[in-house]
């Protein structure tokens, strides 16, 4: 499975990347706007910091305007994947800059039927919201396994990129169920790697090995 980060602060990205466990980055209008910067200079940086794919939003609603946003956003380098949303002309203008090489990630995915489309349009990867679902009484991970399994059976080269994430029993579960990648905040991908009993274990590895006096270098 793969880590995509969702932010769009720089510091901590470049943090992170150290640890070789960032493969890609997201990004949406609302986290550029934390950001506090220009949108184009912030996706450039994160290009720079990031190998593999970074989603950059497009703002607008109608076809002609958004295919006109995802050409500047995916001149900004050349791991650049245009996100846009759901909806008939979002998928209008990921069929056309499909066609055109361009990687798209199609955002706000809510429904299985929704996840077909988009793999129909030629989506590199579609963004189901696991978190929100749940938030509204619904089994985001349901979805997940539903949209994974059609995708199986047609054999369909678009990734599902688990988003909304909340912590990591979503990444686990989105493991179990095949989903290709998980797009974290940074509070999440911490929590990953921490857990009580690790820090008891090394307190006490520690602690015997400072009573022998003993140094490795």
């Amino acid at each position: 499975m793969k880590f995509f980060i969702d932010t769009a602060d720089v510091g901590e990205i470049r943090e992170l990347a150290q640890t070789g466990l960032v493969d890609g980055v997201t990004t949406n209008p609302s986290l550029i706007a934390k950001s506090g910067r220009p949108m184009a200079e912030v996706i450039r940086e994160i290009c720079e910091v990031v190998d593999g794919p970074v989603s950059a939003e497009v703002t607008a609603t109608d076809f002609e305007t958004m295919l006109k946003e995802g050409h500047y956003l995916a001149a900004i380098a050349s791991n650049v994947a245009v996100k846009v949303p759901l909806t008939v002309d979002g998928l209008k203008t990921c069929k056309a800059l499909s066609d055109e090489g361009t990687q798209v990630n199609v955002t706000l995915c809510f429904s299985a039927a929704q996840a077909l489309l988009a793999a129909k349009a030629g989506a590199t990867f579609v963004s189901p919201f696991v978190g929100r679902l749940d938030d509204i009484g619904a089994d985001g991970m349901e979805l997940i396994e539903d949209i994974v399994q059609i995708y199986g059976v047609y054999d369909f080269p678009t990734e599902v990129l688990v988003a909304s994430v909340r912590g990591p029993n979503h990444v686990v579960q989105a493991a179990k169920m095949g989903a290709g990648v998980a797009t974290l905040p940074p509070s999440v991908l911490r929590q990953m790697y921490n857990h009580p009993l690790t820090d008891k274990g090394l307190a006490a590895f520690l602690a015997d090995w400072k009573k022998t006096g003993q140094s490795i270098l």
